[in-house]
């Protein structure tokens, strides 16, 4: 029997109940997943909560977290809804982690959020349910999908700029879009705790998680790194190529990066503009200058992904989780801004949009 029932009904700030479905709602032990789930149980749907097991070494933050797990399965408890974890830590190793290495074993700067919602919250999850008999799936994501006239679903910005998710759902297409509720998508963070706090659930003053789940704060990227690749020094020189000063890594060394670059002299800050690491070299390069020397008249996409139709044209483009929407160009797989931008580390994620939609995204040369 349900413990926790809110008024059933259209959700906080106006998200629209589809008719009754029997939904998997994955619960990462946050306020956002425990909102979504407490409004779908209100609106009548037929509810089990999931948690996902990914990380299989230690943790002590994010969703891979043992207190996470444990918040998860005790507001399911107090909704009245079976909860389930499902393991899927070898996937995950295979499709976030391993790729998340070699990319900085090339210089890159990965986004692992992105890959785990590509190969696991969106993939693996919804392959689960679908052979489990859900007729959908649903998060606590801060994004919007909406039908059009035309019968295509759009996937739109939160309510909440600030908190909004949708860059990094950049990647879903029609198929996973046509099944996925995102109850909370429509409100602001600060209605999604006072739902949390009507509805009594444990998590309403919980704080977001912030950090890659799979590397500790104790540990940080530089051991979690040093542990699973050779980190390859490097020089670091002007834009003449003369020498400045060196770096015990390049691996943890992005495009656009200021701190941490050791003392390279002179009186004006100095960004990261280049970064080389050549196989079989000893030592690599890592090119600094001001920052106006970092600008871009373009940028080379690769692994381009829709939500829709494929098209070029008048584009916004976002570079980063919470970055300003930037007017450019679209041909093919070749971005070029409006106005030069900064430069933009290979291996990061950049998302399409047409005003508040999501058109797709692809990935940073």
């Amino acid at each position: 029997m349900n413990q926790a029932q809110p008024t059933a009904g259209r959700g906080a700030a106006g998200w629209s109940v589809p008719s009754p479905q029997r939904v998997l709602v994955a619960m990462s032990g946050g306020v956002d997943s425990s909102v979504a789930a407490a409004l779908l149980v209100a609106a009548g749907h037929d509810v089990v909560g999931v948690t996902l097991k990914l990380w299989g070494g230690p943790a002590d933050q994010g969703c891979c977290s043992v207190a996470d797990v444990d918040d998860a399965r005790r507001v399911a408890d107090r909704l009245g809804i079976e909860h389930h974890v499902f393991n899927f830590s070898d996937d995950f190793h295979a499709a976030v982690v391993e790729p998340y290495v070699a990319a900085h074993a090339r210089a890159e700067t990965p986004n692992p959020c992105v890959e785990c919602n590509r190969h696991l919250k969106f993939d693996r999850l919804a392959e689960r349910a679908w052979a489990l008999g859900f007729d959908a799936i649903a998060t606590g994501h801060h994004a919007r999908v909406e039908a059009t006239p035309s019968g295509r679903w759009a996937l739109k910005r939160g309510a909440d700029r600030a908190k909004d998710q949708s860059y990094v759902l950049h990647m879903l297409d029609q198929a996973v879009l046509a099944r996925l509720l995102l109850p909370v998508g429509a409100s602001t963070k600060d209605e999604v705790r006072a739902q949390a706090r009507r509805f009594g659930l444990r998590t309403a003053a919980k704080a977001d998680s912030q950090d890659v789940c799979f590397i500790g704060r104790a540990e940080g990227r530089a051991a979690f790194l040093g542990s699973r690749l050779a980190l390859t020094p490097a020089r670091v020189v002007d834009a003449e190529g003369h020498r400045l000063g060196r770096v015990p890594s390049v691996q943890l060394v992005t495009i656009g990066q200021r701190r941490g670059l050791g003392s390279l002299g002179g009186h004006e800050p100095r960004y990261v503009l280049d970064v080389r690491l050549e196989p079989g070299e000893a030592e690599a390069t890592v090119t600094v200058g001001p920052a106006d020397q970092l600008r871009r008249a373009e940028l080379e996409l690769r692994d381009l992904t829709w939500t829709g139709a494929e098209r070029d044209g008048d584009v916004l483009a976002q570079v980063s989780a919470h970055g300003p929407a930037l007017a450019a160009r679209l041909s093919g797989t070749r971005l070029v801004w409006s106005e030069p931008q900064r430069r933009v580390a290979p291996g990061q994620s950049v998302a399409l949009y047409d005003g508040d939609e999501v058109l797709g995204g692809g990935i940073a040369r």
